[in-house]
């Protein structure tokens, strides 16, 4: 007897589980809407890495490569799920934090400032256009003022032709411009400014050099009025093989490395120079300079002062009022505590604008309407301007204490007030050996926070000071109220001459001070933990 074999059935197809969840991606709304974000991130980093390679910032572009091939690694990637959600917050680590720090520590090793802004080839073109004179025999253009891609340039007629040219790029011809009596009237591609515009503008227009042609011995054309133009050359003759300059009566500039300048004979400099690395010399300036030493460490003994006192006050009235305020005999708590909470909730700056006005000499009404017309110069004196500013921050900063110790008091337990009242402990005793330690657990941390904000309070002391009154005879417009953090922005904005070296140095010299009490006072509330 044979039976028939039936072959096997075989078995159904099945689909791979990588074309599974490519097939469930596919189907997710979600999937699209990440496909267009990183379509986005895609165009704007390839955006940013042209921008970059056109200017040769070879840094800049090496690190939008590298951020733009992980981000498109890690949203592609299903290994990666957890530094999907880091990824945003690395990205603006990098950009706000790591790059502004480097670029402030490079800076602080640098001359960088007015007249040391560029590199050294742009300085050169800057002295040969800004030491110009008219040549003789040249003719005057009409000329309007354009503006090409947010850069102005000139815009004149030469021979029935239409040239075009900007501080960047030398006269060219434009095809397609609209001329009336040999005056452009329309350029394709840039806009004509009006004259009110011109007249807003009028520095920029000045100062504007168009080069004639590649060549800078065939001169460039400038205006002074706005409306005609005339070409001009230096009066300066530059040796590149030499790297000196050479002006008419004979005097030789030569080249000097370590300030970044060139120097004549005779001690006088052309402008401006250029970024050189000049070591340690804005670290040791403040201490080395006889005009800064004496300020600077009236500011810096300040700054600490200004700081430590700033916590201790506020601290303490508001540990004050929140032992006070936490008694449920108190009635009215909660009122209370709104009405304290106000100040914290008012706009600082603005706070300090109205404390300003109070403590005017002549019309605030602390001299006028509570002490009956005195003439008490709060703000001019400078122990009046620190005690003004110590009672100031303390109307701006209890109320926060307020909030951390009342929260820190509530937490703890009751029976611990209870066993202390067992033991015959009074009220006294009590706060001092177990309310204020155990409430320094929770709030020591918070001080070390509030000590590092009033080091660099800038808004406060800008607002109702200044800085002022100001220190007679010092090279830089720095007052008796200044901290740290407003000396900065005096050195780097409001001195005259600008010296982000310097200022990146003491910007570096406040980093590492917080940072340093920071460690030591997080590291000293430790030991506070043994108490729980």
């Amino acid at each position: 007897m044979s039976t028939d074999t039936q072959p096997p059935e075989a078995p159904p197809t099945s689909t791979s589980a990588p074309q599974l969840s490519h097939a469930r991606d596919l189907s997710r709304p979600g999937f699209y809407v990440k496909l267009v974000l990183m379509m986005l991130v895609n165009a704007f980093g390839l955006y940013g890495i042209m921008a970059a390679f056109g200017q040769e910032q070879w840094v800049i572009l090496a690190v939008l490569v590298v951020t733009l091939v992980v981000a498109d690694y890690v949203y592609f990637s299903k290994r990666s799920i957890p530094a999907k959600y880091l990824m945003p917050g690395l990205v603006f680590l990098l950009v706000y934090q790591i790059y502004v720090m480097a670029n402030t520590a490079v800076v602080a090793f640098t001359n960088y400032g007015d007249g040391h802004n560029d590199l050294k080839g742009p300085a050169i073109t800057q002295i040969l256009k800004t030491s110009d004179r008219r040549l003789d025999g040249t003719p005057t253009y009409p000329v309007t003022v354009v503006d090409v891609n947010g850069s102005l340039g000139f815009a004149v007629v030469e021979d029935d032709e239409v040239l075009v040219g900007t501080q960047e790029d030398p006269l060219e011809p434009v095809t397609g411009a609209v001329e009336s009596g040999g005056r452009v009237t329309q350029v394709p591609g840039a806009s004509v400014l009006p004259l009110a515009e011109i007249q807003q503008r009028q520095n920029e227009v000045l100062d504007l050099r168009v080069s004639v042609s590649d060549d800078p011995d065939d001169g460039w054309l400038r205006t002074d009025n706005g409306t005609t133009a005339y070409q001009a050359r230096s009066v300066l003759r530059y040796d590149e093989a030499a790297d000196t300059f050479t002006a008419e009566n004979g005097t030789v500039y030569t080249a000097d490395p370590a300030q970044g300048l060139y120097v004549a004979p005779d001690g006088t400099s052309l402008s401006p120079g250029w970024r050189v690395f000049v070591g340690t010399d804005n670290f040791t300036r403040m201490f080395t300079d006889s005009r800064l030493q004496g300020p600077f460490l009236s500011i810096l003994l300040w700054t600490f002062a200004f700081a430590i006192l700033s916590v201790l006050t506020t601290f303490a009235l508001g540990l004050l009022l929140a032992v006070v305020f936490n008694d449920e005999r108190v009635k009215g708590r909660r009122f209370y505590r709104a009405m304290f909470i106000l100040p914290y909730a008012f706009p600082g700056f603005l706070a300090a604008l109205v404390w300003k006005g109070m403590l005017n000499q002549n019309f605030g009404i602390i001299n006028q309407t509570l002490l009956n017309g005195a003439t008490i110069n709060w703000l001019g004196d400078g122990t009046l301007a620190k005690l003004s500013i110590l009672g100031v921050n303390l109307w701006l900063g209890f109320p926060y204490m307020f909030l951390i110790c009342t929260g820190a008091l509530q937490s703890i337990p009751g029976e611990l007030t209870e066993a202390g009242i067992m033991d015959g402990a009074g009220p006294w005793r009590r706060f001092w050996n177990l309310t204020l330690p155990l409430l320094m657990v929770s709030v020591a941390p918070l001080l070390i926070a509030s000590f590092a904000f009033n080091f660099n309070n800038f808004s406060l002391i800008y607002m109702l000071t200044g800085g002022g009154p100001n220190y007679p005879g010092a090279p830089l417009i720095i007052g008796e109220t200044d901290i740290l953090i407003s000396m900065v922005y005096s050195v780097a904005f409001e001195s005259g001459v600008r010296q982000f070296g310097l200022a990146s140095a003491l910007s570096i010299l406040i980093f590492v001070v917080v940072g340093f009490i920071s460690w030591l006072g997080f590291r000293q509330t430790r030991k506070l933990e043994e108490i729980i």
